[in-house]
């Protein structure tokens, strides 16, 4: 029993793009790197496709269509960022296939960006996800950085 309501309360937040998976204190961003915004991980891309690392509804997406956020089905907030300084791109580079309030599954598409693009202007094309409610979280665990797929399993949280 007791192991069954520890588990319950676990999310597990899977790669949003196929590419390497890194390590939050790696991106090239020190909003980001230093955690201001919340905890999490990173993806370099190697594909244009985004899928939904997590369960949830789709709370809100930034006009400029660089990142939205999701509220998980236990409460937590992840913002999934596409690329660095993409916020001056003014949403060209992205293609946003969900709507606020949409209910999202995990693994489901949720978007592409053209990486190329972001590359033309100078931009990374780094995706972040980040718990950013984390007074709501008791446990994140590490990352290992490697080569992951849409959809792949890479960390786990527990709610507090």
């Amino acid at each position: 029993m007791g192991l069954f309501s520890k588990k319950k309360l676990e999310t597990t937040l899977t790669a949003p793009i196929d590419g390497q998976l890194i390590p939050l204190e790696k991106v090239q961003d020190s909003v980001f790197s230093q955690k201001m915004m919340g905890d999490g991980f990173a993806v370099e891309p190697s594909d244009d496709k985004i899928v939904s690392p997590v369960s949830g509804t789709v709370e809100s997406i930034f006009p400029t269509k660089h990142a939205l956020m999701i509220q998980s089905k236990r409460g937590l907030e992840i913002m999934v960022h596409l690329g660095i300084d993409t916020v001056e791109l003014n949403g060209e580079p992205f293609e946003i296939e969900v709507k606020k309030g949409d209910q999202i599954e995990q693994g489901s598409a949720i978007g592409e960006m053209d990486i190329d693009a972001i590359k033309a202007k100078q931009k990374l094309p780094t995706v972040i996800v980040i718990v950013s409610n984390m007074d709501q979280v008791k446990n994140i665990s590490e990352i290992t950085p490697e080569q992951v797929s849409a959809g792949k399993d890479v960390q786990t949280i527990q709610s507090k």
